[in-house]
């Protein structure tokens, strides 16, 4: 789905919608006080959204995964696989899965660290623990009860923050704000704070800083004539992006999050590029999706988080290292 505009504020079409959003997160609430969740075996790092709609919390596993990695821990990813096929649990392997089996998300973190696809989440941490695993990121959990969780962080887009502070469907929180923070341990906001969110929920929690930069010289995209389009929670995110990085944008493309690019679809984008003397270029999510015959057409802007500063990915440290197995 595209995020409504309407999400951004509080007019009519919001305000109508306000019982329906009473009623949404008093549902959540009941599943959380009904759940008896499991517990793993092994430590659960939470990463997951109190918004509907792309935050970064990709890009954080990401970069939680390699750090782990790198100081040693069998770190193994958990995922529901939104938008794929296969039910799971199974181990996602990006040389015999695509996007239309596993979702695109899980294809990126395997890029990481092992990534289990699963439905059910127990099921799902069972394999990650008969495989090997000291600690499981889960990916997009926090509204999901049936596992223990030792450690929850959420990431939040300083550029939308948490909307009009309704939800769902008045506006984008999966659950009550208040509610919402009291469950976490940590935040890391990406971006830009265009809303105060830092000082707003620093006041209850943790709160770390990022940036989602280029992973390559960004030198490479001054001035340089684009077409940029993308189906991802909020695209004009990765449009800013391309002109923050001095690109021209002589149009955009918007589709729905996750949305599965035909051939004709591509065909009619890359026709628009040329026409405008422009090349067209998306996100490394969105080229997973991409008619295979297409791709070499079409140019990435991979990004990957980075700490503002080392205090700031000590924030984050300090709360994870409890988790760790020791020496």
């Amino acid at each position: 789905m595209r995020t409504p505009e309407f999400w951004r504020g509080r007019g009519p079409a919001s305000t109508a919608l306000l019982p329906a959003g009473y009623l949404y997160d008093a549902g959540g609430r009941l599943r959380r006080y009904l759940a008896k969740p499991i517990a793993a075996g092994i430590p659960v790092l939470c990463i997951g959204n109190l918004v509907a709609g792309g935050a970064g919390k990709t890009p954080l596993t990401l970069a939680l995964a390699q750090d782990l990695t790198r100081r040693g821990i069998a770190v193994q990813i958990l995922s529901r696989g939104y938008g794929g096929a296969l039910a799971g649990p199974v181990r996602v392997d990006p040389a015999t899965h695509d996007f239309r089996d596993t979702g695109d998300e899980p294809l990126l973190l395997a890029q990481a660290a092992p990534c289990i696809v699963a439905a059910d989440r127990v099921a799902g941490a069972a394999l990650a623990v008969a495989g090997g695993a000291q600690l499981l990121l889960m990916d997009d959990g926090l509204q999901n009860p049936s596992l223990v969780q030792d450690l929850r962080l959420i990431a939040i887009d300083g550029g939308f923050g948490f909307g009009n502070d309704r939800v769902i469907p008045a506006g984008p929180l999966r659950e009550d704000l208040g509610r919402g923070l009291a469950r976490i341990q940590g935040a890391v906001l990406i971006g830009e704070d265009r809303f105060d969110l830092a000082e707003r929920v620093g006041r209850v929690l943790p709160v770390a800083r990022a940036a989602l930069v280029p992973q390559t010289d960004p030198a490479r995209w001054v001035g340089r004539r684009v077409l940029g389009f993308a189906g991802i929670g909020r695209p004009q995110k990765f449009f800013d992006t391309l002109t923050g990085l001095g690109a021209t944008l002589v149009a955009t493309r918007s589709f729905a999050d996750h949305h599965p690019y035909d051939v004709v679809e591509i065909a009619a984008v890359l026709d628009a590029a040329a026409e405008s003397d422009a090349i067209a270029v998306t996100t490394a999510k969105d080229r997973l999706r991409l008619p295979p015959a297409l791709r070499g057409r079409v140019e990435v802007l991979d990004v990957a988080l980075a700490w503002t500063s080392d205090a700031d990915r000590r924030i984050v440290e300090h709360l994870i290292t409890p988790l760790l197995p020791g020496p």
